[in-house]
């Protein structure tokens, strides 16, 4: 069964807007549980332009699914996660100033430095969960790195999948199966939609998780979070 996270960055982006509390990060998280999400994925940066470390620190003592924090494993970071101690931590290879995220690892180049941060979480008991574009290499050398799972990166199927689903989805059916023979879990994120998530869920076999926050965010400002989080649901067979 495919869980569902809801990234809740842009509800961050959205309160420092004005710089109180409105909306409330905290009570949305626990808000998307009570209406089905199966997870709360956050990705704090250096630069705290959306979620904060005090936010992390305050869910970490609220949200009752699966808590997975996303980010570059700086020592700061890795610190952070370490102290609230999320069942996953997602390392993505973002720059400090990024404005999202838009590859996957280089696991082969980083196998070293890969390999000591997935060690550390492990001692710490976190899961680690390492973001990589759908290409078996790369999902067997995060195998090799000791992650737990692979995050693919969906973009490259979300922007195909409206003139060609069949090629868009068939590189991260590849992936998945390497996933599966590397004996990894399998999560996938960034531009997943109610328009291309169905599809994606059908296709790709082995998948344990999805996260989704700019999409299903947009979605709710139309259809309100509660319909929002039964439709992706919905998508995932729920």
């Amino acid at each position: 069964m495919t869980r569902l996270s809801v990234n809740i960055n842009k509800v961050a982006t959205l309160r420092n807007a004005r710089g109180e509390n409105n909306p409330d990060v905290i009570r949305f998280a626990i808000d998307c549980e009570q209406l089905g999400a199966e997870g709360i994925t956050v990705h704090p940066r250096p630069d705290e332009r959306h979620i904060r470390r005090s936010d992390v620190t305050a869910l970490k003592d609220t949200v009752t699914t699966e808590f997975n924090i996303e980010g570059y494993p700086s020592d700061d970071f890795l610190r952070l996660v370490e102290e609230a101690h999320p069942a996953q931590a997602t390392l993505v290879p973002d720059k400090p100033g990024q404005l999202t995220s838009d590859s996957g690892w280089d696991v082969e180049a980083h196998l070293e430095e890969l390999r000591a941060i997935c060690d550390r979480l492990r001692r710490a008991g976190i899961r680690s969960s390492i973001f990589v574009a759908a290409d078996p290499r790369q999902v067997r050398a995060a195998a090799e790195a000791g992650a737990d799972r692979v995050e693919l990166y969906t973009k490259p199927y979300a922007d195909l999948y409206p003139s060609d689903p069949e090629r868009a989805v068939t590189p991260f059916v590849e992936a998945a199966k390497a996933a599966c023979e590397a004996g990894l879990g399998l999560n996938a994120g960034h531009d997943l939609s109610l328009e291309n998530l169905e599809y994606f869920h059908r296709m790709v076999p082995g998948l344990d998780e999805v996260s989704i926050g700019h999409a299903l965010i947009c979605d709710a400002l139309y259809l309100g979070i509660a319909e929002t989080i039964r439709r992706y649901r919905a998508c995932l067979g729920k």
